[in-house]
């Protein structure tokens, strides 16, 4: 029954997670001993007297009503509730693709030593989406999603702002066939932020575009990794940017996100200096590198990355309620209503929901598979070609992944990133272990977050 309940000791909290129910409850020491303890195998007497032995000073009946009350929220399915698995395909026998992230180019104006896209390219040519090319992959989308009504694109690259123009006709486009087909299509743009000038940043906001602004905190720690074609600062240009794009639009509807490495294991002090910086959405995730290169996390480095976490749990609690409040996005979990089964089984919908085309028309499980051509799936032009890889992406979920079955965070991260999973062991059902101890440790933070607020 222990995978069913996780329990863990966090900064001043004993707190127990319900696995299935998503119960959170905050325990006094004994009554987290006590839950340690209980099992249906185990008398009530058992209990008690272990309890006593350990120097406990309650009384053995107040030890009978913590035990009885475990009891009662068993047979209330808020604790040890029963996990049911599914059988057959979680999405039946259609794949429905509602997202796409459309690379507009590939090419950058940055050299970011960490890109997994080689500098925008992928491993190809540096080249730009055609308008026709644009407009097919649009078409693809709607006729893809056959009834479904709520659609995302996200505009992407390398750089997307490199091709500007195209951006513009596409928006156009989206809009008259999102009439024509009584469709609702989200829209996101991924930036560097170079090219942010006021027209640009006006438009965007006209067509209420979201964005995600990419930032990794600190000059020193930004320029380390991030520069410009020459290696100058990337920082002194981006900076300006942001925060005339982000003031531009109320502080609203966009991320900063950025990378830590092993060059910044202290990332919690980059994201306060971004919150200094009056960004008040911020991402930060680790990188996903080789164990060969310089800047890439390994185990020796994760002892360091936990910590990190509870001390960025400070900086967040300390923004609460004062002007400088931000909202992190790995803290930001909802027990009450969060997503549907499926997405709590299956992830993200990589392959199947969710594909990524190239400059080309190539279609791809998602942007990190792209140049990867055992994972190509076909072209925007001539339709989906290798059904058998969207069956493998539609088939994967947190019981076909051995090291998922009985992890506790199992429903609340989905297996994690196939992408990842592939780039280190060469299958999408093996996760990439380091990323699972890390996202561990976020839930924990994020329900410490929730026990605190409560």
């Amino acid at each position: 029954m222990k995978h069913l309940v996780h329990q863990f000791h966090f900064k001043d909290k004993y707190l127990a997670f319900d696995v299935v129910s998503n119960t959170l409850l905050e325990l006094d020491v004994m009554s987290y001993r006590v839950l340690e303890l209980y099992s249906e195998d185990i008398a009530i007497d058992e209990i008690i007297r272990i309890i006593k032995s350990e120097g406990f000073e309650e009384s053995s009946e107040e030890v009978r009503e913590t035990i009885l009350d475990i009891i009662k929220m068993k047979e209330e399915r808020s604790l040890f509730n029963e996990e049911i698995i599914p059988n057959g395909s979680l999405f039946g026998d259609d794949a429905i693709i509602k997202a796409m992230c459309l690379h507009i180019a590939h090419d950058c104006n940055l050299r970011c030593k960490y890109c997994f896209a080689s500098s925008g390219h992928f491993g190809g040519k540096r080249r730009m989406l055609d308008i026709e090319t644009g407009k097919a992959a649009v078409d693809f989308l709607i006729l893809q999603s056959k009834n479904r009504k709520h659609l995302e694109i996200d505009f992407f690259g390398g750089e997307p702002l490199m091709n500007f123009e195209v951006i513009k006709v596409l928006v156009e486009y989206v809009k008259e066939q999102a009439k024509l087909h009584d469709k609702i299509i989200k829209l996101t743009l991924t930036t560097n932020g170079v090219l942010l000038a006021d027209d640009i940043r006006d438009y965007l906001n006209k067509e209420n575009i979201s964005l995600v602004l990419s930032l990794d905190g600190r000059k020193e720690i930004n320029d380390n990794m991030r520069y410009t074609l020459d290696g100058s600062s990337s920082y002194d240009v981006i900076v300006p940017n942001l925060q005339a794009t982000v003031a531009s639009r109320d502080n609203e509807n966009y991320y900063v996100r950025g990378t830590y490495t092993s060059k910044n294991i202290d990332f919690a002090a980059d994201v306060k200096h971004m919150s200094d910086l009056g960004f008040r959405y911020i991402s930060v995730e680790p990188v996903v590198a080789p164990e060969d290169m310089q800047y890439a996390l390994t185990n020796k480095h994760l002892q360091q990355i936990q910590q990190e976490y509870e001390k960025l749990v400070e900086v967040y609690i300390q923004s609460l309620g004062t002007e400088q409040e931000f909202y992190f996005f790995h803290f930001n979990v909802d027990l009450e209503n969060g997503p549907c089964v499926a997405k709590r089984l299956s992830g993200c919908g990589a392959g199947h929901h969710y594909v990524a085309v190239t400059p080309e028309g190539d279609i791809y499980p998602c942007h990190q598979f792209v140049g990867k051509e055992d994972f190509l799936l076909g072209n925007v032009k001539g339709g989906i070609n290798r059904l058998e890889i969207i069956n493998q992406f539609k088939e994967t979920n947190i019981y076909t992944k051995p090291l998922c079955r009985e992890c506790w965070a199992r429903f609340m991260c989905a297996g994690g990133c196939h992408a990842n999973a592939y780039g280190f062991n060469q299958d999408i059902n093996q996760p990439y272990q380091i990323a699972c101890e890390i996202t561990k440790k976020r839930l924990e933070a994020a329900l410490y977050i929730k026990a605190h607020q409560s």
